[in-house]
């Protein structure tokens, strides 16, 4: 029963949350963003419009900067944050995925995943522990092939309670990619790119500058923070084999990953190999 539960664990949960890193910002690391969105004007220019003193470039977000300097910029100050929120939501040849998670360079993290029809994960990492949740569904998905009687006993002990992990331990090191700032982050690089400026507008209530770039069947379309700090604010992906959406949010933000409570606990070293 313990080697069959251990192998549902590394068979699945931690596998599936590192490919939410890999996954779900492949998308971000070809951020040479091109041709694309038409300037309209947005809050910004519309107010130039109204000042005889002032020019409308004077107004416009980013007026003394191309386009590819604003997106080198937003990833400069992006992977310079000491916390962000992700959300996720993406097709994949594995079918819909949306994922969100707080995470921080101290050590915090905690958020979850869903799969489509594949189930559900969710994690909480503290400074020195990794727990894991999984529904029924995720469970039965990953069992796939194993006795009935050996799935339901996993799923009676597993389904709905939290497994903890070592940070240090090499499995728990799959889980915390999604984890780790930096390397969540690494597929953002500066460089040469196309980037066009496209129209200003609103993404949560932050104002936002629009840039886009189209990459044979795939456009992408950047969002960039157009006060204080020049945030990427959100990414979308059209056409392509992977299209979806991914927001940055709560930059700086405190993170706190409580433990779980203890009765919400499975403890797998302490249960016997029957």
């Amino acid at each position: 029963m313990l080697h069959s539960t251990r192998r549902h664990i590394r068979r699945g949960a931690l596998a599936t949350l590192c490919t939410v890193a890999v996954l779900g910002l492949s998308a971000c690391t070809e951020l040479s963003i091109g041709t694309g969105a038409k300037k309209t004007g947005g809050p910004s220019a519309s107010r130039a419009a109204g000042d005889d003193t002032a020019s409308p470039a004077a107004e416009e977000p980013f007026a003394d900067l191309s386009g590819p300097e604003v997106v080198n910029r937003a990833i400069t100050a992006t992977k310079g944050a000491s916390s962000l929120s992700l959300d996720l939501d993406l097709a994949s040849a594995d079918g819909p995925m949306k994922a969100r998670f707080d995470t921080s360079r101290a050590g915090q993290c905690k958020g979850g995943m869903n799969m489509g029809g594949s189930g559900t994960v969710d994690v909480i990492k503290t400074n020195q522990d990794v727990y894991m949740r999984y529904d029924e569904t995720f469970l039965r998905e990953q069992a796939a092939g194993d006795s009935t009687e050996e799935t339901d006993a996993v799923v009676d002990m597993l389904a709905g309670r939290w497994v903890r992990t070592d940070a240090d331990e090499p499995d728990a090191q799959e889980a915390l990619e999604v984890c780790d700032l930096d390397k969540l982050l690494a597929g953002f690089e500066e460089g040469d790119n196309l980037a066009r400026k496209g129209e200003v507008t609103e993404i949560r209530g932050r104002e936002a500058l629009t840039l886009t770039e189209t990459d044979g069947a795939e456009t992408y379309t950047v969002y960039v923070a157009t006060e204080g700090e020049p945030y990427i604010l959100k990414i979308v992906q059209e056409g392509g084999e992977e299209p979806g959406t991914i927001e940055f949010s709560q930059f700086n933000d405190p993170v706190r990953a409580e433990p779980p409570a203890d009765e919400d606990i499975v403890d797998l070293d302490g249960l016997t190999t029957a």
